[in-house]
């Protein structure tokens, strides 16, 4: 017999397609909030705005300042038939290489060219163990103008539509700095900055931090046993001041608010055992799930996610598996809308 929440099948559940948000909300403040309250498993509903009302003064509120690459190139084959590449990440190198999915794989070797624009076109140099290509972007623009001018948001699979001009700004946080995510850290995409200096006003500091979010993030654990799960890796930086920062909140008797999955995957990765915090950066595989015990974070502000997903695991680790299935049981009935345009749920 094993315990809830430690296999797979344990996370899944019914969602009706209706409630997958094709589209952002009006306003972003104006999402819905469900407030789960972990020592008394009662669940309340608010509006994202009222987030102001609940943080206290001496709090820290922390942000994942990542900036989403237009990482789609939709181009063209030397045959005139349609290609696309989707950029990863790059090399490291300055170089203009990166680790792409490119589509169609069996079309795409080594050697041949999509033609995005006529300033922009991409080779295929190599195939990677993980059946991922290493490809280098050919232009006389400077990479990041190339890439800004020509590629596409890469709104996630279950968004059925194309990438509008809406989404230019609203698959963004108002906080975006760092160029380096193919997916936004969405539960970030509810704040305004009038929201911000709402809280600022209250005296809940700012922690800001980055991990690139990758396109693992989507990836369904396909095994039984989650253990067996391959966690993709990722790309963080949590400098001085956000570590000494969080430090003194915590001594100083404030809690910690992650913002979302990210940030709480990248205070894990950087907290010791005695809850302080260590500057650095590196690449994290950090898989947290059941029932391992969250240091990172006193809070969490998180948005409804895929069924069998590593991210729902993580919020099941911190809210506990029996109390956030019940919460997303009572999200489907009040309809509340899911995904990375979706409503949002803190856990406190």
């Amino acid at each position: 017999m094993h315990p809830p929440g430690s296999r797979t099948a344990d996370y899944d559940f019914a969602l009706p397609p209706a409630l997958i948000a094709q589209t952002p909300a009006e306003r972003r403040d104006e999402s819905r909030l469900m407030i789960v309250e972990r020592e008394s498993g009662r669940i309340r509903h608010a509006q994202f705005r009222d987030l102001a009302e609940l943080i206290p003064s001496g709090d820290a509120l922390v942000l994942n300042t990542t900036r989403v690459l237009r990482a789609r190139l939709l181009g063209h084959r030397d045959s005139g038939a349609p290609a696309e590449v989707f950029l990863l990440r790059p090399s490291g190198a300055g170089d203009g290489r990166y680790e792409a999915l490119v589509s169609p794989g069996g079309k795409l070797k080594p050697g041949r060219r999509v033609r995005v624009a006529p300033e922009l076109e991409v080779e295929i140099e190599s195939v990677t163990d993980r059946r991922t290509r290493i490809v280098r972007l050919i232009s006389p623009l400077p990479e990041s103008e190339a890439i800004a001018r020509f590629g596409h948001v890469p709104l996630p699979p279950y968004i059925h539509r194309a990438d509008m001009a809406v989404d230019e700004e609203r698959y963004q946080t108002v906080y975006a700095r760092e160029n380096g995510s193919v997916a936004a850290p969405t539960a970030g995409l509810h704040f305004t900055p009038a929201l911000l200096a709402r809280l600022a006003a209250r005296g809940v500091r700012r922690a800001d931090l980055v991990l690139h979010v990758g396109a693992g993030t989507f990836k369904p654990v396909e095994v039984e046993d989650p253990a067996d799960h391959l966690m993709h890796e990722e790309w963080y930086s949590v400098p001085d001041s956000t570590a000494q920062l969080l430090d003194a909140t915590r001594a100083g008797g404030g809690h910690v608010w992650a913002v979302g999955t990210t940030s709480l995957r990248t205070l894990e990765s950087v907290v010791s055992a005695d809850g302080r915090y260590h500057a650095g950066s590196g690449e994290t595989r950090i898989f947290i799930r059941p029932p391992r015990r969250v240091l990172g974070a006193d809070r969490l502000i998180t948005n409804f996610h895929l069924p069998r997903s590593t991210l729902l695991m993580l919020v099941a680790a911190f809210a506990g598996y029996d109390l956030m299935m019940a919460a997303y049981e009572e999200a489907v009935a009040r309809e509340y809308r899911f995904y990375s345009y979706g409503d949002a749920m803190v856990v406190v």
